[in-house]
């Protein structure tokens, strides 16, 4: 489809960043119907580009909501995709999805993928919804963004492992006393749960 090409060689001219490949996306969203929209996505995710699968990944974003099939194919792009622009693409599309649906109503899907045997598919979630309690819902329940983060404190991947230690630390600015009560019971003897712990606590006054 001429669209698609158009859509690659545009998306070829963003070599830092993300702001136009969402831009790209809403126009897409704003001229297509959603079963048009879905079909470029689709077609996007098969090209060599990175930037372009951005593209079709911002797209699905905002029908996912809607559309359970769309949330279903960011799932699998998130599993198999290896390039690491497209696995931040897939982290905000997952949160625009929670945005969209309400971070309460999407905890059911939130735990799914937390569950999910691909380190990608949980980093999606750890890394999309930084700031977790900047978001409705874990603004008035940090403990339980806390204790969501946590779980994962001494996970076999590195990759997530620091996004979960950033995350606890972000929530540590305005929550300080829920991080500490929550990193004072792990296990310091596990290599990963150390790692977790730096970056945790670093704003912290740890004895």
């Amino acid at each position: 489809m001429q669209i698609v090409q158009q859509l690659v060689e545009r998306a070829k001219r963003t070599e830092h960043g993300f702001k136009d490949l969402e831009s790209a996306a809403a126009e897409v969203g704003d001229k297509a119907s959603a079963a048009e929209a879905k079909d470029l996505a689709v077609a996007l995710l098969n090209t060599d580009s990175p930037q372009a699968r951005g593209i079709g990944i911002f797209i699905l974003g905002a029908l996912a909501a809607s559309d359970e099939t769309a949330l279903q194919i960011l799932w699998e792009q998130a599993s198999r995709d290896s390039d690491w622009r497209v696995q931040e693409f897939i982290a905000k599309a997952f949160d625009r999805y929670c945005a969209d649906k309400g971070y309460e109503a999407a905890l059911p899907v939130i735990m799914s993928w937390l569950a999910d045997p691909s380190a990608n598919v949980r980093r999606a979630v750890t890394e999309g919804l930084r700031i977790w309690t900047g978001r409705p819902y874990f603004c008035d329940h940090p403990e339980i963004a806390v204790a969501l983060l946590s779980a994962f404190r001494n996970d076999d991947s590195e990759y997530l492992r620091k996004s979960v230690g950033n995350a606890l630390r972000d929530i540590s600015k305005r929550h300080p006393e829920i991080v500490m009560r929550a990193v004072e019971g792990w296990n310091l003897d596990e290599r990963g749960t150390q790692q977790t712990h730096k970056l945790a606590t670093r704003l912290l006054q740890v004895g």
